[in-house]
């Protein structure tokens, strides 16, 4: 009888052992955890530096035109002639000219491409431009003549609208004639304020609207040569107060 007891008390402790371990599993944990990596973080360059060069191109020598660079192109070999403006674009780098320069364009209006050139060894002319108002372009230019076997001259003539000579203010040296003729819009001779050399003849006649005394103003100025020759007739009449004294 006990030993029945016994085996019953054995039997229970078994199984209640066994259903609380089951029970236990049956209730479960639930890993809830549902942790994800939302790091969005975006690295996005946007740097769009750019260097841009908007530097002018500047005079630092003082001669009134570009520097270095601007005027790649050295000396043309021969003469030129320019008959529109698009012959002043073609001459525009050159820094001289070995031949004649020869301006005779009724259209041009702007001569600034060629401020590159220092100097023209041959005649430089300066006739038949209707519409051409001054000679700034040209203010570069130190000495025209010299050129081997070459009459060199610097005429200026039948400008109809023409009214200085300013763009030559920097010419110090002909080598041959000046002439300046029928300009009838011109009233000043200051834009040949630093000529102090020409060795040809002299003649400034016909220019309605110039005193005679601006022309012997630039005469007075020479101190190195002398022309062959003074012309100065039929401009406007005028009273100079001094004389100059090679007023004719």
């Amino acid at each position: 009888m006990r030993y029945l007891l016994l085996m019953a008390l054995a039997t229970v402790l078994v199984f209640g052992g066994c259903s609380k371990s089951s029970s236990s599993s049956d209730g479960g944990t639930t890993d809830s955890d549902t942790d994800t990596d939302t790091d969005t973080d975006t690295d996005t360059d946007t740097d769009t530096d750019t260097d841009t060069d908007t530097d002018a191109d500047t005079d630092t020598d003082g001669d009134g035109g570009p520097d270095g660079g601007d005027c790649p192109l050295g000396e043309y070999s021969g003469d030129f002639v320019i008959w529109g403006q698009s012959g002043v674009a073609a001459l525009a780098g050159y820094t001289s000219i070995s031949g004649d320069l020869k301006i005779e364009c009724p259209w041009c209006t702007d001569l600034s491409e060629l401020i590159c050139l220092t100097s023209v060894s041959g005649t430089l002319l300066i006739r038949d431009n209707d519409d051409l108002t001054d000679l700034n372009g040209l203010s570069g230019i130190t000495s025209v003549g010299g050129g081997f076997g070459s009459d060199t001259d610097l005429y200026i003539s039948d400008n109809t609208s023409l009214t200085n000579l300013d763009g030559l203010s920097a010419l110090s040296s002909i080598d041959g004639w000046l002439m300046i003729f029928n300009n009838p819009a011109l009233t000043n001779l200051d834009g040949l304020s630093s000529l102090s050399f020409m060795d040809g003849a002299f003649q400034v006649a016909a220019n309605n609207t110039l005193p005679d005394c601006e022309a012997c103003d630039v005469l007075d100025q020479l101190f190195a040569g002398e022309p062959t020759s003074v012309h100065v007739a039929n401009n406007l009449d005028d009273t100079c107060t001094p004389v100059p004294a090679n007023c004719p």
